[in-house]
């Protein structure tokens, strides 16, 4: 009889594990268990209305993952841009220029992550076995099986679980303990360019400020992407209902504001706001009464985005799927136990980097913010 697994979640894990799943059960073409036994289900709640995800930055260490997906020629042809400059304010007022010919994987990209994300759920609906455009109301296992109730009340029964259900954690929170290493917060807007007679620097630009950092990329279809990065209490509530507070706070930077203004760009609207602190699970893969799972993308482990790697490690948990369930469908746990391991040595090799990255920032070492980071963990 046939094994069947669930993943949970879109965005990018999921649809990595969807994809890795089929791969590693050796399909040449068609839908999950059309030839080998394996039913993938996916359970994928639809792009909301007028969401425009944030983060365009894609790492060059994503290429040799999309490769291995098979998704190189589509990302060629969707129209993203190469990233070859960083321009970066970090421990001193000029900006250095850090350039993409240092990277062996060759160059990172600027993403229309819209289209993006679409292109990986396109792929991945034409091989999974069944699609639910819905989200997972309950989860529980039970005699070595999981059991989902969806939000429409169907219910799914499957021998395995892929949770890419971001922070929520829909159904990994059941059986770990979530760690948080810093309350990060992002106030992030998308700027529409009006000035035709200037061309936009295609570069991104990274300034650390006294309560926090900016981040800002010229994205592919011309509107400039920026995001404030801070704490909860440094940034109140003002700037995300007040335009002038929000102006205001884009005026005390010494480049990100005179990028916006010298290159035609409108603040005109405040911005919105989502969380953006390091958190884990622990641990990040196991069994429950017998059923294996994996938690994959945020879900297992959200990092700063100062790192530039959350999309990459969430391609890389979920193209894990394939090799790490194959085998614990088998009964064999080694690899889950070592993906559980990788993911926890990924999390302490960040915090050790974090600590790095931010203890170069000397200007501000007194300041609540800076004194939080250089200080944690």
């Amino acid at each position: 009889m046939g094994k069947t697994v669930a993943v949970i979640g879109a965005g990018i894990a999921g649809p990595a594990a969807v994809l890795a799943l089929v791969e590693a059960a050796g399909l040449t073409g068609g839908r999950a268990g059309d030839q080998a036994g394996l039913q993938v289900l996916w359970v994928a709640p639809p792009p909301e209305a007028g969401h425009d995800p944030v983060g365009e930055t894609l790492a060059p260490a994503a290429n040799p993952i999309l490769a291995r997906l098979g998704l190189s020629d589509t990302m060629a042809a969707a129209g993203h841009r190469v990233s070859h400059t960083t321009l970066s304010s970090w421990g001193g007022d000029q900006l250095l220029d850090r350039n993409a010919i240092l990277h062996l994987e060759g160059p990172g990209l600027v993403l229309d992550r819209s289209r993006f994300e679409a292109d990986l759920r396109r792929h991945a609906e034409a091989v999974a076995s069944r699609v639910f455009a819905t989200r997972v109301s309950d989860a529980g296992a039970a005699d070595g099986a999981w059991h989902l109730t969806l939000e429409d009340g169907e219910t799914l029964t499957a021998n395995a679980v892929v949770d890419a259900s971001g922070r929520g954690s829909v159904v990994a929170r059941r059986a770990a303990e979530r760690h948080r290493a810093d309350q990060l917060v992002a106030a992030h807007a998308f700027l529409p360019h009006r000035d035709d007679s200037v061309e936009p620097t295609r570069a991104v630009l990274i300034e650390a400020v006294e309560t926090g950092w900016w981040y800002a990329a010229l994205r592919p279809d011309g509107m400039l992407s920026v995001a404030y990065f801070t704490d909860p209490d440094l940034l109140g509530e003002t700037p995300t209902r007040d335009l002038t507070a929000w102006t205001a706070l884009v005026a005390g930077t010494r480049h990100v504001g005179r990028w916006i203004e010298d290159a035609g760009f409108a603040l005109d609207a405040p911005p919105s706001l989502s969380s953006a602190g390091t958190t884990w699970l622990v641990p990040p893969a196991g069994r429950v009464d017998g059923a294996p799972w994996m938690a994959a993308g945020d879900c297992a482990a959200a990092f700063d985005p100062l790192s530039s790697h959350g999309m990459t490690t969430a391609l890389w948990a979920g193209a894990r799927a394939g090799s790490v369930l194959s085998t614990a469908l088998e009964g064999d746990d080694t690899a889950l136990e070592a993906y559980a391991r990788s993911v926890l040595d990924g999390v302490a090799g960040f915090l050790a980097q974090r600590r790095a990255m931010y203890a170069q920032e000397r200007r501000f070492a007194d300041a609540p913010f800076w004194r939080r980071r250089q200080s944690a963990n």
